[in-house]
């Protein structure tokens, strides 16, 4: 099991920065794939971004160049800085994380709000 923690949400104007962060515990955390996600009021979830537990990185085309992930092994501790935030940004995020060898995700956390205005 995984237990997944966001914080780092909040409410920031546009063109501002935020930085979420994803605290794992249950398991070794270098050994997982961790992802960010993001669902927005009467949307579905969608991707936003992934590192492999190798380092890799993928982001989804929306946030591509605004945002990185990254992470932090020795604090089981995943990151999404965002910059130059839109109000189409505005969702709830969620941090996830799987084993390597499923392409699913198993465990997610809560969620926290990001809200962007204009």
């Amino acid at each position: 099991q995984v237990q997944l923690v966001e914080s780092g949400g909040g409410l920031v104007q546009a063109g501002g920065s935020l930085r979420l962060s994803c605290a794992a515990s249950g398991r070794t955390f270098s050994s997982l794939a961790m992802g960010w996600f993001r669902q927005a009021p009467g949307k579905e979830r969608e991707f936003v971004a992934t590192m492999s537990q190798s380092g890799g990185t993928v982001y989804s085309d929306s946030v591509k160049g605004r945002c990185t992930i990254s992470k932090n092994n020795a604090k089981n501790t995943v990151y999404l800085q965002m910059n130059t935030l839109k109000p189409e940004d505005t969702a709830i995020y969620y941090c996830a994380a799987r084993s390597p060898s499923r392409s699913a995700y198993d465990y997610w956390g809560q969620g926290t709000q990001v809200t962007v205005s204009s």
